[in-house]
């Protein structure tokens, strides 16, 4: 039998490593960045076009590398970093398994500018698809140039999986976040398709989360700080106030290098318990500094987990560090003991007992008498007794003038058409009162706030009443940004949000989409939206709680068509709009919600694909009694 068995190409093998390095274009721009900070560059510069599919570029004022290293660099595990298999337990460095250079040169044009400080001139080198077209001497700054075009040109099934520029340039913000946050004391300059997006200085961390996150920040932070010998836990949490109901603003970083790790963010969870809601997720940016030879990084190949030796004392103590935190700056409710002096009786007061003071009442009192009675308290009274005011005859005199003007109408029948009355208001109604008329026929009722149960021919349908409801609000929303004729309730006082660069982005972007629903948007800037008017269904007191839900949703996964942006706002909008398990509801408002549920084109799902309702028949039941 022939040998079967044979060694791979150096270049497909290189872009079979590229599958596990660079998944997309935010995996170049973090190893980019990785290399820039381990070669000690304070000014780092990120030029991204097209979301990162066209152009990424990484300029730093770092160490260099001489001709040699250039060329070598791009060798498969070719790497500074390391030496022998001890280190990889003494790692402080952050790109050190040297693949990241080859794997990228596989799929991609690079070209590379690099000049040390001794040196005269620098080196440039251009490399298409793992091959080396042409290697010359370069006129460049000390430190290095990369740059990254055409992704994936060389795959195009991995290029054709690639989402919209929108949410790849997302993506990359998120990676540029966590390396930014990591490292306050280098300045870092992000730009966009020509337009600067992050212009951060150096600073300390606290200044660094507000440059990143909107100074509106500055408020919501509290600091956690202990120190001890296995680990040193700095950083800061957000107040209960400010949680969120996505996951947002929750950075760990151990030794300076961004994490994931479940088991750590369920410590801070738990310490936060009973203090927000079930459903709502805490803020952190957590900096742990720990011994390298305690952790292994190489677990992962994006080595965004790490493996701890010991994890039950990390656990205890973050999660200590952060009620700590929570209860030194008075973020915890909590019960004074101590009593206000204030409240004391006072010492001249202590031994005596209280007077009750003595009430006279005049029974002869009669305000419609003609002459005035007599005041038998006047004269000789307790100095202690009180007598009831005594009020004269009122003047009656010319009454007949307030009715001038007026016919009388006795005898006539009286036209009450015009009248209004006041009635009390009906809570629980989820629906307009101008709409069709609800057959009396029908019978429905609400079984523990969560299900509405009404009867059919053929037995009875269980409704799920917040899918139902999402259901009617998804398509209605649908309809109004087709039809383009959504009604906006206008603001008596413009509404003033702050939201982070990258969110406003977001807002920008579904800017057109969110008016034809009824949002009217005065002014977008960096870091504030002005807002005047508000769709009729969204509460003013709950617009800034809507639009954090659909910028969240939004960064999950959008395409650039407009269907695509209409589909991800109408289903945030219902699902943030639709009452709730737990609500109660008036039998009007029942069968209201199941006639418009089954006049919807698609009834029995939800826009998530979860059923709305089940039906039991009568067999059903009378099997039960079998």
């Amino acid at each position: 039998m022939a040998d079967i068995i044979q060694l791979l190409p150096d270049h497909v093998a290189n872009q079979i490593a590229a599958g596990e390095v660079v998944q997309r274009p935010a995996s170049v721009v973090k190893e980019l960045l990785e290399n820039a900070i381990d070669a000690g560059a304070d000014t780092i510069k990120l030029i991204i076009k097209d979301g990162g599919k066209a152009l990424i570029q990484v300029v730093d004022n770092g160490k260099g590398m001489s001709e040699t290293d250039a060329r070598l660099s791009f060798e498969r595990h070719a790497t500074s970093k390391i030496k022998s298999a001890e280190d990889l337990f003494s790692l402080n460095t952050k790109g050190f398994r040297g693949e990241a250079l080859a794997s990228i040169a596989a799929i991609a044009h690079v070209e590379l500018h690099t000049k040390t400080e001794d040196d005269e001139v620098g080196t440039q080198l251009k490399i298409e698809g793992s091959k080396i077209i042409s290697q010359e001497i370069s006129v460049t700054p000390k430190g290095t140039s990369l740059c990254v075009k055409n992704l994936f040109f060389n795959i195009p099934a991995r290029r054709n999986f690639l989402k919209s520029n929108q949410v790849e340039f997302r993506h990359i913000t998120d990676e540029f976040h966590r390396v930014a946050l990591a490292h306050p004391s280098i300045q870092f300059n992000f730009y966009n398709n020509g337009s600067e997006i992050f212009n951060l200085p150096c600073s300390n961390y606290r200044q660094r989360i507000v440059n990143i996150f909107g100074s509106k920040t500055n408020e919501k932070l509290v600091p956690a700080d202990e120190e001890t010998q296995v680990v040193k836990i700095s950083g800061f949490i957000t107040k209960p106030e400010y949680s969120k109901k996505s996951r947002g603003e929750q950075f760990f970083f151990v030794n300076n290098r961004f994490i994931k790790s479940p088991y750590l963010h369920h410590a801070v969870v738990s310490a936060f318990e009973g203090l927000i809601k079930s459903e709502n997720h805490p803020g952190y940016f957590l900096y742990l500094d720990v011994d390298p030879s305690t952790i292994d990084i190489n677990i992962h190949p994006t080595k965004t987990e790490i493996k701890f030796d010991d994890e039950h004392t990390l656990y205890a103590l973050l999660r200590s560090t952060i009620k700590h935190a929570l209860g030194q700056f008075n973020v915890v409710p909590s019960i004074d003991f101590d009593q206000d002096p204030n409240l004391d009786t006072p010492y001249n007061y202590q031994n005596k007992s209280a007077e009750q003071p003595n009430v006279v009442v005049d029974a002869g009192f009669n305000p419609f008498a003609t002459d005035k009675p007599i005041d038998k308290t006047s004269s000789g009274s307790n100095a202690n007794s009180f007598s009831v005011p005594k009020f004269e005859k009122p003047n009656t005199k010319g009454w007949e003038n307030l009715y001038v003007g007026l016919e009388s109408n006795v005898g006539k029948d009286s036209d009450f058409s015009s009248i209004s009355f006041e009635s009390d208001v009906i809570t629980g109604s989820i629906f307009d009162e101008q709409r069709e008329p609800i057959d009396a026929v029908a019978t429905t009722f609400q079984l523990r706030r969560k299900y509405i149960v009404t009867t059919i021919k053929s037995g009875m349908v269980v409704i799920d009443q917040s899918r139902a409801h999402q259901r009617v609000l998804y398509e209605n929303f649908l309809k109004n940004i087709t039809v383009k004729e959504a009604v906006s309730q206008q603001l008596l006082f413009p509404l003033q949000l702050s939201f982070s660069k990258a969110d406003v982005l977001i807002i920008s972007e579904i800017k057109d989409s969110l008016q034809t629903l009824g949002f009217a948007f005065d002014k977008i800037e960096e870091e504030h939206v002005e807002i005047t008017g508000v769709p009729l269904l969204v509460p003013e007191s709950e617009v800034g709680m809507v639009l954090d839900q659909l910028i969240s949703d939004y960064q999950m996964d959008v395409e650039t068509d407009s269907f695509s942006q209409s589909d991800i706002v109408s289903k945030t909008l219902s699902k943030t709009l639709a009452v709730k398990t737990g609500e109660q509801l008036d039998s009007e408002s029942q069968l209201a919600l199941v006639n418009n549920l089954f006049a919807c084109k698609e009834f029995k799902v939800s826009p998530f694909n979860k059923p709305i309702y089940i039906t039991i028949t009568s067999d059903d039941i009378d099997k039960k009694f079998l």
